[in-house]
């Protein structure tokens, strides 16, 4: 049956938005909600949430007369970003044990892309298993940067069929840039020296997108996405750094800005429009004081946040003046992820990962929260709803929350009946509800997937003792009696 006529959104009824809440999702519905308040109304309206809910998660149990259902979805949406469920569903892939160790990671919806030294692999997770469906060996050396771009902002989109589909573009020590898509490739020739960084995003130039490159010849070069650029896509060459370059990241208030950042920890911003070769691009320049490289960097707004040493340093790019110092005193930073839009910052170190409240960095005892570790946290990831901190040598990483540091769930690489041997974590990658560790074990190197969306089995509180039965979780139940947070 098909929904009523709806002539404004205001007409829109509980009803009515249920039948479309199937379609629109829960981010959606919320944001119909801020529209008028007629629609606040209905988007609030519990068999909104329910339809919602049981599109998500039909195998849960729903009560009948249950309300406030909207404070449920919420509470389960944040429980399944958190990992804190023992039965995620998982797939584990043995790579070729002849080929190098995974060195970079990256999950695109159901699919995991993987370097191994100079090849790059696409596999597609189907439970219970994942299987390579793109193999790229178009590098003659070792991988040193991986990004995924929209498709259709590059030359090889054709139609509207591939719009959904993302494009590969990978920079190598054989001084070449690689974009792939399927069984179709395009090379990007001009540093003298090896590939060292790409950009996080594609600056905009026009209609046309541009791609930001950065190598050991310390310079940073510019690429067009245009399909007309397709025998010369050598833009512009930028002169001005004396090392080698660590980061690339294009400024979040002003879309054709580049910043970059290199190895003696100097920043320097880029006005990309019309360019010209040479350094009279540069628009803004300053350094760092640091006893080591840049370890991380991230755009938000007019702020470039760099990870050095001991400190964490956000730059104003409008004036290119500190607007404030995040120092760790005697932590040296191992490893560093920012979340500025939550003011959020944390830094892994030699035992214990740290989270810091940006709006505060002065009142230092207030504002950290410490996630203990039994060695050095080189691998870290930071999102609203938790934070993943994992030691290289151990196999395994701790999952936290963000708001108060408790440890939620801890998750191995390898496969338990194997846990017997030394395994490694080498890599991982974050997205939502989904993980992906690649690790090395005596056997050979592994692919650990696991995804929490569908659920049950609460994973056992920290220190306690998990059961051999389990029963479904009935819906509204919570493992705690905290409150927890969520987006919708």
């Amino acid at each position: 049956m098909s929904a009523p006529p709806v002539r404004t959104l205001a007409d829109l009824d509980g009803d009515v938005l249920a039948h479309c809440a199937g379609y629109l999702g829960a981010r959606d519905v919320a944001s119909l909600a801020m529209a008028c308040r007629p629609l606040r109304a209905a988007a609030y309206g519990d068999a909104v949430w329910y339809r919602l809910f049981r599109d998500q998660w039909p195998f849960e149990e729903v009560p009948c007369g249950a309300l406030g259902l909207r404070e449920l979805y919420k509470r389960r949406h944040t429980e399944v970003c958190q990992m804190k469920f023992d039965d995620p569903l998982s797939a584990i892939y043995h790579l070729n044990p002849a080929e190098a160790t995974p060195s970079h990671l990256m999950l695109d919806r159901n699919s995991i892309w993987v370097c191994q030294g100079l090849v790059a692999k696409k596999l597609s997770v189907d439970w219970p298993d994942a299987e390579v469906v793109e193999t790229h060996r178009n590098h003659g050396a070792r991988i040193t940067c991986m990004r995924l771009f929209s498709l259709s902002d590059t030359p090889l989109f054709r139609n509207d069929t591939q719009k959904n589909e993302k494009a590969l573009v990978t920079s190598s020590t054989d001084r070449t840039i690689r974009l792939c898509w399927k069984s179709h490739s395009r090379c990007y020739k001009g540093h003298l020296a090896p590939v060292t960084a790409l950009a996080d995003k594609l600056l905009v130039d026009g209609e046309s997108k541009v791609l930001a490159s950065g190598g050991e010849d310390c310079t940073v070069r510019l690429w067009s996405m245009s399909t007309r650029a397709k025998n010369r896509p050598l833009i512009a060459t930028f002169h001005g750094h004396e090392k080698a370059l660590s980061f690339l990241s294009v400024a979040r208030h002003k879309s054709s800005l580049l910043v970059s950042s290199s190895k003696d920890s100097k920043v320097k911003v880029w006005d990309t429009v019309a360019p010209s070769s040479g350094s009279s691009s540069c628009v803004g320049s300053t350094h760092i004081n640091s006893s080591g490289p840049p370890i991380a960097m991230k755009c938000h707004e007019s702020l470039c946040y760099m990870a050095t040493g001991s400190e964490v340093t956000a730059i104003d790019l409008r004036t290119m003046k500190k607007a404030s110092v995040l120092a760790l005193d005697d932590h040296r930073i191992l490893s560093c992820e920012m979340l500025p839009s939550e003011w959020l910052i944390c830094t892994g170190t030699k035992d214990k990962a740290l989270l810091w409240d940006i709006r505060k960095a002065q009142e230092l005892p207030n504002t950290v929260t410490e996630m203990q570790s039994d060695g050095p946290v080189t691998l870290l990831h930071l999102d609203p709803y938790k934070v993943v901190t994992g030691v290289a040598s151990h196999g395994q990483v701790h999952v936290w929350e963000t708001q108060t540091g408790e440890l939620l769930n801890t998750l191995s690489c390898g496969e338990p009946a194997r846990s017997g041997g030394r395994i490694t974590v080498s890599s991982m990658a974050v997205d939502g509800c989904r993980m992906v560790m690649a690790g090395s074990s005596p056997e050979g190197s592994v692919l650990h997937y696991r995804d929490f969306l569908r659920s049950s089995a609460p994973a056992p509180s920290a220190g306690e003792e998990a059961s051999r039965f389990w029963r479904p979780r009935q819906f509204g139940e919570n493992d705690d009696d905290s409150e927890d947070e969520g987006y919708y």
